[in-house]
């Protein structure tokens, strides 16, 4: 057996067993969904499908929210479970978001005509899923809160999937078929996320302009008609949602609050939104933990012969490609949310989740170039590189750790709270109360009836119809 084949044999078990790290911790989190309750907007939800169905709710988005029709059926199909939905929501997702991530990584490594060692691929991907979902601000709303998570979390992971036809293309159908999986993938992102869909359009536009200095011959043709159709499949749907008359009413709701995203002040508010999410995120020490799965990646992978394969082609042009997709989506998304959050719009973090998954496979993609220099200058400095990556993985997964159990605490809190007040309310509106008395249970700043010292009343509409009585009253207020 040649040493290099040697050298990856035997360091077939230890990446599974440190995949084992970021996968425990995904496992507890989903493990910790189970204390969701509805809040805010799922208050608002929750009625519309029990009495009318997903297709009810799906027309309220279209005709009077927002116009967004794949998000109505993708709520739809969790809130018609009810809270057993929102309870089941966190695991589905997370095995979702790690079965995609961990496809697009086996598949870039066959494309590419690279090996690595067995478990390398799924410790990327769960260091990534585990970082992606647990390292925000606010991971409530980004993971657990299912009408957040389906907009700007789990969105681009879907975009993310559509690439993974093209990447496993090896003939004329199947590469026709990712061309026709792409676009069909790009209709429903835009009617899903406003955000992820300037994401994919930035992207795919970038690629265009980059791609035919990169890719050559069949490839590259390939490669141009894929882009291409994601642009139109992604431009149509956008259409069928700009055009909708959810879409025109929340456009007017904002207008008639004087808020234009192309005033001058929305333009550099926006801009300066943007520059402190970036410092946020360049700051975020956690992210470390991507840089060093990728960095384990480039020290592991060989080439088909099982020699260490050579230094990517035009990477100064990826990177640059890499880097100016991530500006210019970031900054667009920055500012199409700017109508809606104001001046606060970048501590809305969970719309971060847009353009973070692209930033994250930069810092990935970083990780796996700086471990192939790193192997190029001797073995002696590779077991040490290893250790290391190995190490900070490690500490990141336990880092994480802590804030989650943290929040696990204030969830069974709410949790047991939650019910008890359902308890009540159902039992009393069974007697033919008409007019109940509410306590809020706020958590990790979501929006519950009469917030802000009683002075903002939403949704108490909503909860009012979920418990099927004509009014809730504020149980802190003394009367």
């Amino acid at each position: 057996m040649p040493p290099e084949r040697r050298a990856g044999h035997g360091t077939a078990a230890w990446p599974a067993a440190l995949a084992l790290l970021p996968l425990g911790l995904l496992g507890a989190a989903a493990w910790f969904g189970r204390r969701v309750r509805p809040g805010a907007d799922d208050w608002c939800f929750l009625p519309v499908v029990r009495d009318d169905g997903v297709s009810g709710l799906v027309g309220k988005f279209y005709l009077t929210d927002n116009g967004r029709i794949a998000n109505g059926v993708l709520t739809g199909l969790y809130a018609k479970f009810g809270v057993a939905g929102h309870q089941w929501y966190a695991l589905i997702s997370a095995v979702l978001v790690l079965g995609v991530l961990w496809g697009v990584s086996v598949s870039a490594l066959g494309r590419a005509r690279l090996t690595a060692p067995r478990g390398v691929p799924l410790l990327v991907a769960s260091v990534v899923t585990a970082v992606f979902l647990l390292a925000t601000p606010n991971t409530y709303k980004t993971f657990y809160w299912p009408a957040s998570s389906v907009s700007h979390t789990v969105a681009p992971v879907l975009a993310c999937a559509a690439a993974i036809p093209l990447l496993r293309a090896r003939s004329r159908a199947a590469g026709n078929a990712a061309v026709a999986t792409v676009f069909v993938a790009g209709a429903v992102m835009g009617t899903l996320s406003e955000g992820v869909s300037v994401v994919v359009f930035v992207t795919l536009a970038c690629a265009l302009a980059a791609g035919h200095r990169i890719l050559t011959g069949r490839r590259w043709s390939y490669a141009r008609i894929w882009c291409v159709a994601g642009i139109l499949g992604t431009a149509a749907g956008t259409l069928v949602l700009v055009t909708s008359p959810g879409s025109r009413i929340r456009r007017e709701r904002y207008g008639a609050q004087g808020v234009s995203m192309l005033a001058p002040e929305s333009l550099a508010e926006s801009l300066r939104a943007f520059a402190h999410v970036l410092a946020t995120l360049l700051t975020t020490w956690q992210y470390l933990g991507v840089v060093a799965a990728g960095l384990l990646l480039g020290l592991l992978v060989r080439g088909a012969d099982g020699r260490p394969p050579a230094r990517p082609p035009h990477l100064a042009l990826l990177s640059g490609t890499g880097v100016l997709a991530l500006l210019v989506s970031g900054w667009l998304c920055t500012l199409i949310a700017y109508p809606v959050f104001g001046a606060g719009v970048a501590g809305a973090s969970r719309t971060w989740n847009d353009y973070l998954l692209l930033y994250i496979a930069l810092l990935a993609g970083a990780g796996a170039v700086l471990g192939g220099a790193l192997r190029e200058r001797g073995r002696r400095r590779t077991g040490v590189m290893r250790a290391t990556g190995a190490a900070v993985c490690a500490v990141v997964c336990v880092a994480l750790a802590l804030p989650l159990a943290r929040l696990e605490d204030t969830m069974r809190a709410r949790a047991l709270a939650w019910d008890s007040q359902d308890r009540w309310l159902r039992s009393r509106a069974a007697l033919g109360a008409h007019v109940l008395p509410y306590t809020p249970l706020p958590i990790s700043g979501m929006g519950e009836p009469f917030a802000d010292h009683g002075r903002k009343v939403w949704p108490a509409k909503c909860v009012a119809r979920y418990y099927r009585v004509d009014r809730i009253t504020d149980a802190t207020r003394r009367p």
